[in-house]
């Protein structure tokens, strides 16, 4: 059990936790080679944050948080990827998930990538390293890493303002539009209201005129001040990629991220999934139980949002490359900038496993950034009909894990924690069988209009009670 003072002694003074993550990162310059002084700046971050300096993020500047080889730590005795691989297998015994997938790297080396269970419960197929999955939120990260390799080729600044490149975007004050920046929109520090528009998404309507009634919805704030995790906002980042580098968003994603990582069960869309020789069909529960559907249309029409599919094998990839081992790609100054936090999000610490571990929150660019008990965690989540999936870096260990499953049930999330406690030596705790949520990056969001209900069995439960 958590030492609940030591909660309440750091909860306070979250908000600096920003301070001491990115000391260097509010520089309006934005570029990606990081200055001599800050190439070793630790990866851990410190728990007594009462004497940290309190900043106010602006735009990111690139300095190197990644540890040397000689000072990344060993897993604890007691991760045991057998052990792990057992546990997803049985996951998906009793009708707890219809079918999962999971990858595991850690030095370089990927230590695990497999399917478990079954593809669609009504033609059961067994899920292998190449069943492809929809990411949802997951897809995030991708649209992040797509604008730094924009920046690194210097075709983009994080501080460029969204207008020199969707000249037509609007906000609903003139200082506002001109303010708003690359690296706002992928921090979700816009202004706006939580998840505005999710409803209209799940109502069929199109990203173009959802962008249009950005122009009449008040702020919470000016841009850059406040986070509220947006999908319809957040996508703004495929217009400025199509603007800045002359390619569609999916083709640029495909071009420069996908192919050349080697993720090749992976695509955009919901006609790339269906195009998949082996794809996890979504299920949603019933009174009968699991329930196979087709993959819902809506949120594939904001791509940078939740617009990715990809298997295990593909997920070990894009981890190998986010714990800094495909330089080529990725080199290490963009992604210590796409990993520092730039604003706090202390709402993600409220259920499950995140109450009980973490210490702060914050979000960076397409990444949540955690103290998950004294240890630095570059993070997402992501959650859609019929779909979750997990993804966490654990820099101080080189350590990356995805968990992908095709079900409406949070019981396998316990999993990330189980490995997390293991890779760093934290006693034993019962995670797995605690069903949680998925916080904001659940894409059904509070305020969305639920699924519509058929009848029979095929009646379908679309949110998994977000906050």
């Amino acid at each position: 059990m958590k030492d609940n003072s030591r909660r309440r002694r750091i909860r306070p003074v979250a908000s600096a936790l920003l301070g001491v993550l990115m000391p260097f990162a509010l520089s309006s310059t934005a570029q990606t080679t990081p200055p001599a002084a800050l190439t070793e700046t630790p990866a851990r971050l410190p728990v007594n944050l009462e004497n940290a300096p309190v900043q106010s993020p602006t735009q990111p500047m690139a300095y190197r948080t990644a540890l040397r080889a000689d000072q990344v730590q060993p897993l604890a005795a007691g991760f045991d990827v057998a052990m792990f691989e057992s546990m997803a297998q049985q996951l998906t015994y009793g009708a707890r998930v219809p079918g999962m997938a999971v990858a595991i790297v850690q030095g370089g080396r990927v230590l695990s990538a497999r399917g478990y269970g079954v593809t669609d419960i009504n033609n059961p197929q067994p899920v292998d390293a190449h069943t492809v999955f929809r990411l949802a939120s997951l897809s995030k990260a991708f649209a992040g890493t797509m604008a730094g390799l924009l920046v690194n080729d210097g075709a983009l600044r994080w501080d460029s303002k969204v207008t020199d490149y969707v000249p037509g975007f609007q906000l609903s004050t003139p200082e506002a539009t001109a303010q708003l920046t690359v690296a706002d929109v992928l921090s979700h520090r816009v202004g706006l209201p939580y998840n505005a528009y999710d409803r209209d998404i799940e109502a069929n309507a199109d990203y173009y005129s959802l962008t249009h009634k950005l122009a009449a919805t008040p702020l919470k704030c000016a841009p850059g001040e406040c986070y509220a995790y947006q999908n319809v906002a957040f996508s703004l980042i495929g217009d400025v990629v199509y603007a800045a580098s002359g390619s569609f968003y999916e083709q640029a994603v495909e071009r420069r991220l996908l192919k050349p990582l080697g993720m090749d069960d992976a695509s955009l869309g919901l006609a790339g999934i269906q195009a998949s020789s082996r794809w996890a069909r979504p299920h949603v529960r019933s009174r009968n139980g699991w329930v196979s559907l087709n993959p819902k249309p809506t949120y594939y029409r904001v791509a940078p949002a939740a617009g990715v599919n990809a298997s295990a094998s593909d997920m070990a990839q894009w981890l190998l490359a986010h714990t800094g081992h495909r330089p080529d790609v990725l080199p290490a100054p963009l992604l210590a900038t796409l990993h520092a936090p730039l604003v706090s999000t202390p709402g993600e610490m409220r259920s499950g496993w995140r109450r009980d571990r973490l210490d702060s929150a914050g979000y960076a660019l397409g990444w949540r950034v955690f103290d998950y008990a004294g240890h630095q965690v570059v993070f997402h989540a992501g959650a859609v009909q019929g779909y979750r999936g997990l993804v966490a870096l654990l820099p101080e260990r080189d350590l990356g894990i995805a968990i992908l499953w095709n079900g409406e049930s949070s019981l396998p999330s316990g999993l990330l924690p189980t490995m997390l406690d293991r890779a760093i030596g934290l006693p034993a705790q019962r995670w797995l069988d605690v069903d949680t949520d998925f916080g904001s990056d659940n894409l059904m969001a509070e305020d969305a209009a639920p699924a519509p209900r058929s009848k029979g069995a095929s009646a379908t439960r679309a949110v998994a009670s977000p906050h």
